[in-house]
């Protein structure tokens, strides 16, 4: 009995036949618990990508980046990591909110290799975890239901040139984004965001947002 494949995956394995080679790598390598060799991979990742399911039933990906250790095996079912302040729309953490179905990848891309997983999440605000993030405003708790290493053969190597600088940590001030300084924007920011603008050097135009994102530096 697969655990991966409907009938549009069966009609492709069997257009060009693959049906056998498919389900001997399920059987190989998918797995329905966190080992100790996946554990540490995951752990030692700085980002990850998400995909969740909208209020539409449209799927949609997300870039998730912390500081190597941000993503946590808690047992061999449970796999959690903090929200961090974002742009307030909340897009993956409201669409988990009303489907629990999620995918995450993760990329080492100088090595490489790849880790899938598949799991039903639940998003707190009062988890347990949460103190252990600087910052974090929920945590997700993902329980994992398979995980497989991917082929890496597509997989291009290349090389970290360093963190991001606006991930919380806690031996430092966490930057103002610099997308909060925008006049337009500045009626509509939170309420712990007042006062930090003139702070970080006052408000600046889309415009030179723009220009500053295009550097690298928004």
């Amino acid at each position: 009995m697969t655990r991966l494949y409907g009938d549009h995956h069966r009609a492709l394995q069997d257009q060009f036949e693959t049906r056998k080679l498919a389900d001997r790598v399920e059987e190989a390598v998918v797995q329905t618990e966190v080992s100790t060799g996946n554990k540490a991979f995951i752990e030692s990742r700085d980002m990850f990508f998400l995909s969740t399911i909208d209020h539409q039933d449209r799927p949609t990906v997300s870039y998730k980046g912390g500081d190597p250790g941000f993503v946590r095996v808690v047992d061999e079912k449970t796999v959690v990591f903090p929200s961090y302040d974002g742009n307030g729309m909340f897009f993956s953490m409201g669409n988990i909110a009303g489907n629990s179905e999620v995918g995450l990848l993760f990329v080492d891309f100088e090595t490489p290799n790849r880790l899938r997983l598949q799991g039903t999440a639940a998003v707190s605000a009062d988890h347990a975890l949460i103190a252990k993030y600087k910052e974090a405003e929920l945590i997700v708790r993902v329980n994992v239901s398979e995980i497989w290493t991917n082929c890496p053969r597509y997989v291009h190597r290349y090389q970290k040139v360093g963190p991001s600088r606006y991930v919380p940590r806690a031996t430092c001030e966490t930057p103002l984004a610099e997308w909060k300084r925008i006049d337009m924007l500045q009626d509509v920011l939170p309420s712990k965001d007042h006062g930090r603008i003139e702070r970080a050097g006052g408000t600046i135009s889309m415009q030179e947002w723009a220009d500053k994102a295009k550097a690298g530096n928004g």
